[in-house]
């Protein structure tokens, strides 16, 4: 049985989204292009490097562009942008197109003796390294489809050759969720294949996502652009890579963890020396360096673009002082003794002093970033304020590989300053203002009316001021969501800042706000993998549970439940009191009113599912004591929300 839980990806690739192609787009109004023109004069000097680091090392590519399950469903087209050629169309921003022709190339790639990645069958890249007797695989992509597929074209270029190891660089699905695609359920069973992460990985991969599971998956589908399809006016990317391959996010635990800079293992004869740096791109994450091929990983710390301190699906907000540090000591550690290095996501770099010169350019990104920030925050300037303020300057800004294709100065700075200060700027108009619908009708009613709104933004409109016009349209569509003209003007205003964004996640958020007003909000529900299930400790699943609680039906009520879980040899005491639920681990009430026993199958059917409590009994859930009390707590659980709202109320 598969059950319902939050999810961090989306589960549509982009490549075969379900929404036509964008028959009602808009073209790009003449003050577009005249962003666009102003964008490609702005741009770095083109010196060829990335175009050739791109290229260097192609082997061969899949012959069968669409990669598809077992039973014929697509879950990826290599081939869904192959028609960005040539110039930028007015629609995207040229820097943008430019990154895109560089991301959509995709096959196997050598990057060193006994080293190569697999590049464009997925957001992210496999690395392969030789051993004695068989493959080391780091970062098995997203989903099991798309992992098999890229593990097929090395046996196929470089000869059939068993999986000796399996590296998860961090807690992130794009970096794990294709394992069952290059291990078998044998092998993952017997552990006789070493699968290597970092410390605390399983408990990172398995909680990030779940006590607010289902806001970050629905602003997910947002970030990577799930609804909308590759096109001049729909998707372009994520900015490190193209959009996430479709199919099973699966997981095998791993059975071997790196717990400090400096640890070295050798893997089937190869001698891998790691890095550890957590809470920069993941709560969890490691590097890893490879001294026979004089290659170093680089992970998700840097790649071919400015990363994200706050990314916008939702997460704990990342530490920038600690990565531009853990940067500079990669430059101390590795730079000198590397040829090449490597990322998950995006191309390789070549030569000594272009290996020192990345890494030492991602390093004063970030800190810059952090530093100026922070001067500016302690000069009383607001998050608004520095994010319009904080400009990188030319040094770092003319290097490609620090544009704001994912992250940006402007959303990123915000997140250096919750960091330190949290939401609250300070200003008492922002510490109790009315939530937004109501806001929004007091701003509709106080400028004259609807029709006073709507004019005053087709003057922002005509003048290419797209930021107010969404200002002032987002105000009326909250005050009146059906106000028909406001939608559609709204639509027309976010399409033409996505097609001015430079990075590719703001561009998908415009575009999905656009699609989300014209067509309305598809319902949806993700599915979550077994593997994921079974590796989300129990405790987490029933805290995740408590924030479901519904204090109205359970107004004036207490509850004492036992849970025993029989096939993981679990028990939990479950109290409601207060409109609150707290469940104990490892403990019991001496009279609980009721005790539920059966195994954990049962119980998440029971609280997540709200499956009829009959139809639990029936497949062998066992309720002692008062009936009452167990569907009075399950009555009293909100359903998990799926598709909510976004730009609308």
């Amino acid at each position: 049985m598969r059950y319902l839980l939050p999810v961090l990806l989306a589960t549509t690739s982009p490549a075969f989204a379900n929404t036509p192609a964008a028959s009602d787009a808009k073209p790009a109004s003449a003050s577009t292009i005249d962003a666009q023109k102003a964008s490609a004069a702005s741009l770095p000097t083109e010196d060829g490097r990335d175009a050739a680091f791109a290229d260097q090392g192609f082997i061969a590519t899949r012959a069968e562009p669409i990669i598809a399950t077992q039973d014929g469903r697509p879950v990826w087209n290599l081939g869904a942008y192959d028609w960005v050629e040539g110039d930028a169309p007015p629609t995207v921003n040229p820097s943008l197109w430019r990154h895109m022709k560089l991301l959509r190339k995709h096959g196997l790639y050598k990057v060193a003796d006994d080293v190569w990645q697999v590049r464009g069958f997925d957001v992210s890249n496999m690395t392969v390294i030789k051993g004695q007797t068989g493959w080391i695989l780091i970062d098995p992509l997203t989903t099991k489809e798309a992992a098999a597929a890229a593990l097929e074209l090395v046996n196929q270029q470089l000869g059939q050759r068993p999986v000796k190891a399996v590296i998860y660089s961090h807690s992130h699905g794009d970096h794990y969720g294709g394992v069952r695609g290059v291990l078998s359920d044998a092998e993952a069973k017997s552990g006789s294949v070493a699968v290597i992460a970092p410390e605390y990985f399983v408990e990172e991969a398995a909680s990030e996502n779940v006590l607010a599971g289902p806001a970050m998956g629905r602003r997910a589908n947002y970030q990577f652009g799930a609804a909308l399809k590759p096109g001049p006016q729909g998707q372009m990317g994520s900015g490190i890579g193209k959009g996430i391959s479709g199919g099973a996010i699966t997981l095998v635990t791993p059975n071997d963890l790196i717990k400090k800079t400096g640890d070295t293992r050798t893997v089937d004869g190869v001698l891998l020396e790691f890095q550890m740096v957590p809470e920069t791109e993941a709560p969890a994450e490691m590097n890893v360096y490879i001294p026979s091929a004089k290659t170093f990983l680089a992970a998700e710390i840097a790649t071919c673009s400015l990363h994200n301190i706050l990314t916008p699906r939702g997460a704990k907000v990342r530490d920038a002082l600690a990565w531009s540090n853990y940067l500079n000591q990669a430059v101390n550690l590795y730079a000198g003794r590397s040829d090449a290095v490597i990322s998950s996501h995006c191309w390789p770099r070549f030569g000594q002093s272009e290996v020192k010169s990345w890494l030492s350019g991602h390093r004063d990104n970030y800190r810059y970033l952090h530093d100026q920030t922070v001067r500016m925050m302690n000069q009383g300037m607001t998050q608004a304020e520095i994010a319009e303020a904080i400009k990188p300057p030319a040094e770092i800004a003319d290097q490609w590989y620090n544009k704001g294709y994912y992250g940006t100065y402007s959303h990123n700075s915000k997140a250096v300053y919750q960091r330190y200060l949290g939401w609250y700027d300070a200003v008492p108009a922002n510490l109790n203002p009315h939530p937004p619908a109501e806001r929004a009708k007091r701003f509709v009613a106080d400028m004259g009316g609807a029709s006073k709104v709507l004019a005053a933004a087709k003057k922002a409109m005509a003048s290419g001021d797209y930021r107010w016009s969404s200002d002032l349209l987002n105000q009326l569509v909250f005050a009146d969501p059906k106000n028909a003209e406001g939608r559609a003007l709204l639509a027309d205003s976010y399409e033409q800042q996505g097609y001015q964004a430079e990075s590719a996640i703001w561009r998908n958020q415009f575009l999905s706000a656009a699609n989300d007003l014209r067509h309305g909000v598809k319902a949806s529900a993700a599915i979550q993998s077994p593997d994921m299930i079974g590796a989300i400790p129990t405790g987490l699943l029933l805290e995740s549970v408590a924030t479901r609680l519904d204090p109205i039906k359970v107004a004036g009520k207490t509850l004492a439940i036992n849970f025993a879980i029989t096939d993981r040899a679990e028990t939990a005491k479950i109290s409601v009191g207060n409109g609150v639920l707290i469940s104990e681990m490892g403990s019991a009430h001496d009279t609980p009113a009721a005790t539920v026993s059966g195994p954990r199958p049962l119980f998440l059917a029971m609280l997540f599912l709200k499956m009829p409590l009959a139809q639990l009994e029936a497949g062998g859930l066992k309720i002692e004591g008062d009936r009452m009390a167990v569907e009075t707590l399950q009555a009293a659980l909100d359903p998990i929300p799926s598709a909510f709202n976004i730009a609308e109320p």
